[in-house]
């Protein structure tokens, strides 16, 4: 699809997008799209490193149910004691 995009056509482009930014925008605009892409390749990278070390695992193990065999004596507890 944009394997037709030439020369001609990409100028016209940044034309347009200056015409409609300005050219006091436009730094500005390049600047926070820089610091966007750095931002996606340093969080990508961390998920890259957390999965080669084996990482935390995401799901944490199911919660231990305290039934009443499990008790000392085999009573519920009081909230006074």
């Amino acid at each position: 699809m944009f394997s037709q995009i030439g020369m001609p056509e990409i100028l016209i482009i940044l034309f347009i997008v200056l015409l409609v930014f300005g050219a006091k925008r436009l730094p500005e605009m390049g600047s926070a799209l820089g610091k966007g892409i750095r931002e996606f390749k340093k969080s990508i990278r961390e998920v890259q490193d957390s999965v080669e070390a084996g990482g935390n695992d995401p799901v944490p193990p199911p919660a231990r149910r305290l039934d009443a065999a499990a008790r000392d004596d085999g009573e519920p507890k009081k909230l006074s004691q």
